[in-house]
């Protein structure tokens, strides 16, 4: 099998200079013939054939590189020697090579040489006014049908070639999307847990006399937050792995708007001051319900991190028709700096996720120093009100 291989593969490399050699054999083959069957001896007409049968068969060899030139002593060699075959073999190349004006006009001179030297030749002009026609266009046939095979195989393969390298662009591309919407939920879904357990621990480097039971409940809550955070981390993971959701709703661990109470919970046994409002239906939507959650999360991640110990109101409605507002408001923050490094990616994350949803985004200090985050979504089959729901000053 390798040894076949080898074989065609050295056939492939050869094969255009192969047959041009094939073709200069039979083209000289058939003028030996031709100059040898008229008789005992060669006199000087047969050399004379022969010698124009010689050259035009051998300009067979640069067929390809010159098929119109080598097309044009064919046809000479036709109408002085009435030599056919190199001729019909030189129309064979050009027509593979190209159909148009020059092919035409080299087809009918080709026709008319071979009347011409019919009629010359002592043969009845008619007989080759109707056999020409078949003769010459055989030839001119074949070429033209095996150089539209051609152009048909290179053009398909060309589109080939071309979807393939489309598809690979919308692969990477796609692989550029989903690296980017990986990155963004695992920051909604480790951000906020760890940012509990950087509140907790400061908790305890800000009050080390706190008592034993105050660090015991402290530690368990470290431990609590740090193992639904790996929870979280090995389901997101998980998914990833098996995840063949369109929209990528599967990632989302805690996708639903009746966790709010749950969210809203872990922040107030971190020791931050949160207090809830929400009036939410039963039916809302679950895309809704997942980027409000987000929406809530990222806000109190906010507030972990760079207004610890800043009370903070958590205020959620909706009702079909007139869409869902979430609003988390904090007041000024007693201390100053972040216990966490900020990525810069969360506000700018919610933002796009609540544009994707057909809402809006507002976000910007109140005027008691606080800090307001407001997103505002439709509802399916609402309509957006006249009015903002809120407004940040």
């Amino acid at each position: 099998m390798r040894r076949l291989r080898r074989w065609y593969a050295w056939w492939v490399r050869h094969a255009p200079r192969l047959r041009d050699v094939m073709f200069v054999g039979f083209s000289l083959l058939t003028i030996v013939a031709q100059a040898a069957s008229g008789g005992s001896g060669w006199g000087s007409h047969d050399w004379f054939v022969f010698a124009a049968g010689t050259v035009a068969s051998l300009a067979l060899f640069w067929r390809r590189r010159f098929p119109s030139i080598v097309t044009v002593i064919a046809i000479a060699a036709m109408l002085t020697a009435a030599i056919f075959v190199p001729m019909g073999l030189a129309l064979l190349t050009l027509s593979i090579r190209r159909r148009d004006l020059v092919l035409a006009v080299l087809g009918v001179a080709a026709y008319a040489a071979f009347v011409v030297n019919g009629w010359y030749g002592g043969g009845e002009l008619w007989v080759s006014l109707f056999t020409g026609p078949f003769l010459v266009g055989t030839w001119i046939a074949i070429g033209a049908y095996v150089g539209a095979r051609r152009d048909l195989m290179v053009t398909l393969r060309d589109r080939a070639e071309r979807a393939e390298a489309e598809r690979e662009l919308r692969g990477e591309q796609a692989r550029l999307g989903e690296r980017a919407r990986i990155a963004q939920e695992m920051h909604d879904v480790l951000a906020h847990k760890v940012s509990l357990i950087a509140l907790h621990a400061g908790g305890l480097e800000v009050n080390p006399a706190v008592g034993p039971e105050k660090v015991e409940g402290s530690a368990r809550l470290i431990r609590e937050t740090a193992r639904q955070a790996m929870e979280d981390l090995r389901e997101v993971l998980g998914v990833l792995r098996t995840d063949v959701s369109e929209a990528g709703a599967d990632l989302a661990p805690v996708p639903q708007a009746a966790d709010l109470d749950r969210l809203v919970e872990a922040s107030r046994d971190a020791g931050v001051s949160v207090s809830g409002r929400f009036a939410l239906p039963d039916d809302v939507p679950v895309s809704i319900g997942r980027t409000v959650y987000r929406v809530v999360q990222e806000s109190l991640t906010n507030v972990h991190k760079h207004a610890r110990g800043a009370s903070t109101e958590v205020f959620v409605r909706g009702m079909r028709g007139e869409g869902v507002t979430a609003r988390v408001t904090n007041v000024r923050p007693v201390a100053a700096g972040s216990l966490l490094p900020g990525a810069g990616a969360g506000l700018v994350g919610l933002r796009e996720r609540v544009q994707l949803a057909g809402g809006r985004l507002m976000t910007g200090p109140t005027p008691e120093g606080g800090w307001q985050v407001e997103a505002w979504l439709p509802w399916p089959d609402g309509r957006e009100p006249a009015e903002p729901v809120g407004e940040v000053r």
